[in-house]
């Protein structure tokens, strides 16, 4: 046995090359190359699909609006309590930006689950940059929704079209009743 392998240097350089070698197992788990961020898009495209040949007061909305937020598949369970989760695309001029989460908790008697889509348009630059620059934007009671209650598309009025952010919800089986995004929280992911 030499006298140079009990040094601490060969200590040293034992321990830094363990410790980088740790990180390998660890990445093999890394979602880079997976094709999660192409099924979002596949769903993003598909709601879209939907909310225009349901809702063609959107189309307009969409060709106005700086930005849109798309979340095709948001699941709201709840037993006493209840929370919501999806993920989503924001889009700019059709493309895909960033990607993004959903999660939404509520009090109150509930009980069951549904699901559910919605797209925020951001009809102003402003109110699209604050969204992205957010660490965590929550939609606040301000939303204007572009959907009524009884299932029938509110027309891009002048007043509609002054409101920052406009908001279409809807269901599979069409306009979730009731819908309210307040309390909502969006944050960047990478899918």
């Amino acid at each position: 046995m030499s006298r140079h392998s009990n040094s601490p240097i060969s200590r040293r350089v034992f321990t830094l090359g363990a410790l980088a070698g740790a990180g390998v197992p660890a990445a093999c788990g890394n979602p880079v190359g997976s094709d999660a961020a192409a099924k979002i898009d596949a769903r993003v495209t598909s709601t879209l699909d939907q909310m225009y040949r349901l809702y063609p007061n959107t189309v307009g909305l969409s060709e106005k609006a700086a930005g849109m937020l798309v979340m095709p598949l948001v699941t709201e369970a709840g037993f006493g309590f209840g929370g919501a989760y999806g993920r989503g695309a924001l889009r700019i001029d059709g493309v895909t930006v960033d990607y993004y989460s959903t999660v939404k908790g509520s009090a109150g008697f509930q009980i069951g689950a549904q699901q559910y889509a919605h797209v925020l348009f951001f009809m102003t630059e402003e109110a699209l940059r604050d969204f992205r620059h957010a660490s965590g934007w929550a939609v606040g009671a301000d939303v204007e929704y572009v959907v009524t209650d009884q299932g029938s598309s509110i027309a891009a009025d002048t007043n509609t079209l002054l409101s920052p952010v406009l908001a279409a919800v809807f269901g599979q089986a069409g306009l979730r009743v009731g819908a309210t995004l307040e309390g909502t929280k969006y944050t960047r992911i990478i899918p």
